[in-house]
C-alpha cells in the first residue's frame, strides 16, 4: 500500500511542478547583481511560476511562493554546464536539492539577509542545510497534496494552516520548513511568539507560528530580524544613466577644437 500512495503523491507532484501557462516576471532579477550581492547564509525568495506557485501565493497572501538558502558553492559540485551549485532548496518531487544561482535569474526574487547573524552561526545554518541534501520532500499526506488541486476559497485566518504539509517525519521536508529549521538550529529568530493581543486575525496568527512546518516563504520577507537587500541598490544605483523610452538617446557630447589647431593640420 505504500508504494501505491507514494506513486499517487509523485504523479501529483509532477503536475503541481508544471509551469503555468503566460507566466511572465514583473521585475526579473539583474543576474550579474543578484551574484555579486548574495552572501552565505542569505534566504532567495521567489515568486516562482508553477501550478503550486499560485497556490501558496494566494494562501499567504504573497508575492513568494518558494525559498531557497543561498550557501555558496558546495565542494566542488557543479551543474554540468560547469555552473557551481550554490544553493540548497526542498522541491516537490525532488526533495532537498542543491542548485545553481542561474535557476532563478529570470524570475522575480528577493534577498532577505539574517542581521547581525556571526560567521561561525552563518556557517552552522549553511552546513546544516547542506547536509540535508538527499532528503525526500515530504509527501507522506497526500491529502495536503490533493487540496491544491481544487484552489477555493479559503477563510483567511485557514490560509496558513493549508500550507503546513507534513507528516512529521525528520527526513522528509518541505522548502520553508528547511530554512527555517536551519536557522532555529543556531537560534535566530524569524518570527519569535509576542505575547500581545491584536484585532487582525492574520496578525494573531503569525505571532503564533512556531513550528518549522508553519513557516512560509514570506515569513521571511515580513521577519523584523531579515534585512531585505536589493541587487540594483546595494549595487550602486544612478537614476540619471536609466534609459527611458519616450525620450530620445543622449548622444555623446561632441569634443570642441579650437580654431589653432585645426589650422595648424590643415
Amino acid at each position: 500500500m505504500g508504494w501505491m500512495v507514494d506513486r499517487v503523491g509523485h504523479v501529483i507532484a509532477r503536475y503541481l511542478e508544471r509551469p503555468a501557462a503566460g507566466y511572465e516576471p514583473f521585475t526579473p532579477s539583474d543576474p550579474a547583481a543578484l551574484r555579486a550581492t548574495l552572501k552565505p547564509g542569505d534566504v532567495l525568495l521567489v515568486e516562482g511560476n508553477n501550478h503550486i506557485s499560485g497556490v501558496i501565493k494566494y494562501l499567504t497572501q504573497s508575492t513568494w511562493s518558494h525559498a531557497a538558502l543561498y550557501v555558496g558553492p558546495i565542494g566542488d559540485r557543479t551543474t554540468d554546464d560547469g555552473e557551481p551549485l550554490v544553493l540548497v532548496e526542498a522541491n516537490i518531487g525532488e526533495g532537498v536539492v542543491a542548485a545553481p544561482l542561474s535557476k532563478y535569474i529570470h524570475c522575480h526574487s528577493r534577498i532577505c539577509r539574517p542581521t547581525g547573524l556571526c560567521d561561525e552561526d552563518r556557517a552552522r545554518v549553511c552546513t546544516y542545510a547542506a547536509e540535508r541534501i538527499g532528503f525526500d520532500y515530504d509527501l507522506k499526506n497526500i491529502l495536503d497534496l490533493l487540496r491544491y488541486l481544487f484552489p477555493l476559497p479559503v477563510p483567511q485566518r485557514w490560509r496558513r494552516r493549508m500550507i503546513a504539509l507534513g507528516s512529521g517525519h525528520p527526513t522528509r521536508i518541505i522548502c520553508s520548513a528547511l530554512i527555517a529549521q536551519a536557522f532555529e538550529y543556531v537560534r535566530y529568530p524569524i518570527l519569535p511568539k509576542v505575547t500581545r493581543l491584536e484585532s487582525e486575525a492574520a496578525r494573531q496568527e503569525i505571532l503564533e507560528i512556531r513550528h518549522s512546518s508553519l513557516y512560509a516563504p514570506r515569513d521571511f520577507d515580513i521577519s523584523p530580524y531579515f534585512e531585505v537587500v536589493k541587487p540594483t541598490i546595494a549595487q550602486g544605483f544612478d537614476y540619471k544613466a536609466m534609459a527611458w523610452a519616450d525620450l530620445p538617446a543622449t548622444a555623446p557630447e561632441a569634443t570642441l577644437v579650437p580654431d589653432e589647431v585645426m589650422a595648424a593640420h590643415s
